[in-house]
């Protein structure tokens, strides 16, 4: 999980955000509930973008850090300024374990009834997994 600065700005009553460590990702909501989903959507689809182009990915700077940007203090003037919790995409790494054979069918079959490759099927596990124990 990785904590992005997000600036929202009002107008016309409709909400917008921006990310200023991510130029040009933005999104619009007509509510903050709404904004907040869409922006963690957009910063992961703008970030996956990225990782698929090979492009380095910036190094998100903390609220403390962007105070210290003039640009930034311009920027977020006339903003709300929100620190979203993103749960970024990254570069895929192959790795080998070792499954028990009977364990390894269930997880094939459980996999494809889910219409789910094996990888897709461990990582969505283990994410769950992880989420229930944080």
């Amino acid at each position: 999980m990785s904590r992005v600065v997000m600036l929202v700005h009002e107008e016309n009553g409709r909400l917008g955000a921006s990310f200023p460590d991510l130029p040009g990702c933005t999104t619009v909501a007509p509510d903050a509930d709404s904004l907040v989903r869409k922006a963690a959507e957009v910063v992961a689809f703008h970030v996956g973008g990225m990782v698929e182009d090979g492009l380095d990915l910036p190094r998100f700077r903390s609220l403390s850090e962007l105070r210290a940007d003039p640009d930034f203090v311009e920027d977020a003037r006339d903003a709300m300024v929100v620190l979203l919790d993103v749960d970024l995409p990254s570069r895929a790494v192959r790795v080998n374990i070792t499954v028990d054979e009977n364990v390894l069918k269930r997880i094939d079959r459980a996999a494809s009834a889910a219409g789910e490759t094996r990888s897709g099927f461990l990582v969505a596990a283990a994410k769950a997994r992880l989420q229930a124990a944080e």
